[in-house]
């Protein structure tokens, strides 16, 4: 079977994975942000009083009371720190999930307890829409298309209040909230692969709107708020079918976001910016049993074993589940073994051929926690490490190839 997870066949694969409810973002006005201080009353449209923190701490209520601003982050690793020379570089593995929605299939829930078992963080990429009620619909206006059009489904009322729990537990457990923007468009002449950057500017301020007035949008006010400032939580995404980088970079530069994880088939080497912002693509690893590779992400994995059917043939699905799980362990360890390039994995909760994916991501992770210098980290927890570090330390990283080991070992590697 050849590779069919390159860059032109990939919008499709992840394109149809949206259609069926996987991936997905939101819209709205991006209006003026005003926080309230606790017993003061106030804010906007009837006033947020303040509420009890998760964290036993003062609690502001940011704009309507759909978010709030509780302080710092718990559960973050210690500052990081320059190598120092001769030092070997940690091993980053980054798990991220695209939408980032529960739809009753308990995955969100799953992967949290995992992640807490294992002391790993990871990046979950919001979809804005996944906070909007369908009846609201009409709120979201995405570029080239009509009025509260999308490629991938609302949620239902009582997904999104599943949805809102568990994404106010992941950022409790010390994990990142990114946007995977709105409606998921990658076909057609609407599709984000030509939106221009005025245009990604009006979905992120509408992602961010659904992110921070749900309130407001579903007039549910006796649930707990949101325990972050999404405007500054929010510093990077990956684009719906990962499409539209180019103009998308120019946009996430005024925004003052500090990466961008939407370039497709990257390969296992030490990451570079584009405009000033870190580019973080998903990577090209060993396919096993074929003679090529593939991204590192699960709907491409099954679009090379089942044709981008998502209810494959059954008595496969022990094989593809094993042939997922030692793609995942094999880049991993090609990285783990030689130039420890951070190694990055993009997910969504789906139970695609059974559920196989996701058993797979299970695996994989925890062959890989635990080991010596690995760091199970969060897409802004790496860019907080990068940003310490001596570019000159950074620039000699990226001289080594896919799989190479420095010549003479990590001790004189940086002296050479």
């Amino acid at each position: 079977m050849r590779d069919i997870s390159r860059r032109s066949l990939l919008g499709a694969g992840i394109g149809a994975a949206a259609a069926i409810g996987i991936a997905g973002c939101s819209t709205g006005g991006s209006g003026t942000v005003r926080h309230t201080e606790v017993g003061k009353g106030g804010g906007e449209s009837g006033g947020a009083t303040g509420s009890a923190s998760p964290l036993g701490k003062e609690v502001r209520l940011i704009g309507d009371g759909s978010t709030s601003d509780t302080g710092k982050q718990p559960r973050q690793p210690p500052a990081p720190v320059p190598l120092e020379p001769g030092q070997t570089p940690p091993q980053f593995v980054i798990f991220s999930w695209d939408g980032a929605g529960e739809v009753g299939n308990g995955l969100f829930p799953r992967f949290l307890e995992l992640a807490r078992n294992h002391d790993a963080a990871m990046t979950f990429f919001l979809s804005g829409l996944y906070l909007l009620p369908e009846s609201k619909k009409t709120l979201y206006r995405p570029p080239n298309n009509p009025v509260g059009a999308s490629d991938i489904g609302y949620l239902t009322d009582a997904h999104i209040k599943d949805t809102l729990k568990n994404v106010r537990q992941a950022w409790l457990d010390g994990h990142e909230i990114g946007t995977h923007f709105n409606g998921h468009f990658c076909a057609g002449s609407g599709t984000v692969g030509d939106w221009t950057p005025q245009q990604w500017r009006s979905e992120i301020d509408q992602a961010v709107s659904f992110v921070t007035e749900w309130r407001t949008n579903s007039g549910w006010t006796d649930l707990d708020p949101l325990p972050f400032d999404y405007r500054k939580e929010l510093i990077g995404g990956r684009t719906p079918c990962l499409l539209g980088q180019e103009n998308l970079l120019p946009t996430a530069k005024k925004l003052g976001w500090r990466y961008d994880a939407s370039s497709p088939g990257g390969t296992q080497r030490w990451p570079d910016k584009k405009l000033g912002i870190w580019d973080f693509p998903l990577q090209q690893v060993p396919f096993p049993g074929h003679g090529f590779e593939v991204l590192s992400m699960d709907y491409n994995i099954l679009a090379n074993q089942s044709k981008n059917s998502t209810n494959g043939m059954t008595s496969r699905y022990a094989e593809w589940r094993t042939q997922a799980t030692d793609a995942y362990l094999g880049g991993f360890r090609r990285a783990y073994e030689s130039n420890r390039a951070p190694f990055f994995i993009g997910n969504h909760f789906e139970q695609w051929n059974g559920g196989i994916y996701m058993d797979a991501v299970e695996e994989a992770l925890k062959g890989m926690a635990g080991k010596k210098d690995v760091r199970l980290v969060s897409f802004r927890q790496f860019t907080d490490w990068l940003d310490v570090q001596d570019p000159a330390v950074l620039d000699k990283l990226r001289t080594l190839e896919v799989g190479q080991t420095p010549a003479g070992g990590w001790n004189t590697f940086f002296k050479a």
